[in-house]
Order: C-alpha cells, then structure tokens, then sequence
C-alpha cells in the first residue's frame, strides 16, 4: 500500500459513459474507477507514480437527466495524420458545421463523490523521486485546489470540484442503505496489454464500492 489521500469531489452534472451504447451516450449510474484516476491525475501526475483508486463513496441520490447535444459524427482519418507526418499535403481539419448530429444523453444530476486512493512507485521514478515528496506534493496541491487541468466528470463540459480531506476530518456520510448491485462497469483500461478494456462487479454496500486491482479478477473486452 503505498501514500493514500481521501477527495471530496462534486458538481451539478456527469456523464460516465457505458462503452456498450454506440450512438446515444448513457452514464453508469456511479462514477467509474477510471474517472477517479482521471481526477486524481489531474492534480498531480508523474511517470514516477501511479494511481490506485482503492473505494469510492458515492454520497447524493442517484438521479438521471436527459439533454441533447450537438456533436461531431466523424475525426480525422489516421491516414491522414500519418501522410502528413510524412511531408504530404493533406487537410488536416474538420468543419462542425458540415459534419454536426444531434444526439441523446442520459448523465447525472448533482453529484458527489468521494475518492479513496493511493499512489505507487514506478520503476520510471527517478533517484529524486520519494514516496514523502511526491504525497507532500499531492497534499499541497490539493489542499489549495491546484491541478495541471481542471478535471472533470466523465465528460469535459461538466466540471468537478474538489477538496482535501484531512486525516482526522469525518467523511461525510452516504444516503444510501444496503447493498445495490450495479452490474458489470469499466474498471480501467489495460495500456500494457494492447489498451484491453477490463471490467468488475460493482456492488454498492451502504454507499461504498470496493474497487479491485486491475490484475485482481474482472473480466477483459
């Protein structure tokens, strides 16, 4: 186990998409472990660490709302990049006006969460690279709500908010009783084993989702 921190993050929409829904956007009902990394990472991140979301609490009602967006239908052809890394002239642009759709979302309503984490040493860290700094770092940062880019949930245009909880603070409490099984979610995306997609059992117990390790169990897609 290695330095831990307990986050406080909220906000008033969030999206976690189910990679399952190809056209409209559809949210899990709770936040997935790959978004509290993604928080976290936000904050502060290094080749020296790496982040391990151990439980997240899940405090507000679960509630669902329905918007629509207009969004891009296509990107940018690979083949396009890799001609023009290669000195050829190509266009390397998209025209929203041209290629906009409409689509669905089914997101979150006021939301808030907290993240239970720790962070490890890799073996990209460097001689300089201590346990003790990088969680004074973390603390710091934290503590006066800095971060490298704002993080967000699920989705950009919906912002998190954020702060420390300190050790001897009380975690404010869940208004959700008893189990809840919320089915198969996306743990995290495996990038050492060709970016595999791996997923758990999120069972919800008293508010509380125990997250496993991404070599422990789960199942790959």
């Amino acid at each position: 186990m290695g330095y831990g921190i307990r986050l406080l993050v909220w906000g008033d929409y969030a999206c976690f998409t189910r990679p399952e829904m190809k056209v409209e956007r559809v949210s899990y009902d709770v936040m997935t472990p790959s978004a509290a990394r993604g928080i976290l990472e936000a904050i502060h991140w290094k080749p020296a660490i790496r982040w391990v979301v151990d439980r997240i609490h899940v405090l507000n009602e679960i509630r669902f709302d329905n918007i629509r967006r207009n969004e891009v239908g296509g990107k940018i052809p690979a083949g396009n990049v890799k001609k023009a890394m290669k000195g050829e002239t190509v266009a390397l642009c998209q025209y929203a006006a041209d290629d906009r759709q409409q689509r669905a979302t089914l997101l979150l309503r006021d939301v808030a969460y907290i993240i239970e984490a720790h962070f490890e040493i890799t073996e990209n860290a460097g001689p300089e690279d201590s346990a003790e700094k990088h969680y004074n770092i973390v603390l710091r940062r934290a503590r006066q709500g800095q971060c490298y880019h704002y993080p967000y949930l699920g989705c950009r245009e919906f912002p998190a908010r954020f702060r420390l909880i300190e050790e001897d603070e009380p975690l404010p409490r869940s208004i959700h009783k008893g189990d809840k099984d919320l089915g198969w979610m996306l743990l995290d995306i495996d990038y050492k084993n060709n970016m595999t997609s791996k997923f758990f059992r999120a069972v919800m117990k008293e508010g509380v989702i125990e997250v496993p390790r991404m070599e422990e169990g789960g199942i790959a897609k």
